[in-house]
Formats: C-alpha cells, sequence, structure tokens
C-alpha cells in the first residue's frame, strides 16, 4: 500500500508544530491500517457481530 507525498504533507500539517517522529510514524502506520480495513470492507470480507459473538462466546464460560 502506497501514499502520495501530498497525503503525507497533509497528515503533517496536522500534527502539532513539535511531534515526536514515534507519533509520526504511529499516524502513517494507522493510516495504512484504516485504509487496508476499508478495502476489506468494500470487497466483502466481513465477519458479522453474530459470528463473533459465537466464536468468543467460549471464552467467557
Amino acid at each position: 500500500m502506497s501514499i502520495t507525498k501530498q497525503q503525507v504533507l497533509d497528515l503533517i500539517k496536522d500534527l502539532p508544530d513539535e511531534v515526536d517522529i514515534d507519533e509520526v510514524i504511529y499516524r502513517l502506520y494507522l493510516r495504512q491500517q484504516l485504509e487496508a480495513a476499508e478495502k476489506d470492507v468494500q470487497e466483502g470480507r466481513l465477519v458479522s457481530h453474530e459470528e463473533v459473538v459465537k466464536e468468543t462466546s467460549a471464552w467467557f464460560i
């Protein structure tokens, strides 16, 4: 997954004047993860609420 220079610049413009490099990396990572999740939704790769409840209910017994 790639990002344009303009998207990076827009992300940086939203940050405070002083920011830790780890925060910049985290924001880039978060953006990548959100875009991947959005793509999964668009392509129908979802798990319904009912499926999650069914699969995880054994964890709480």
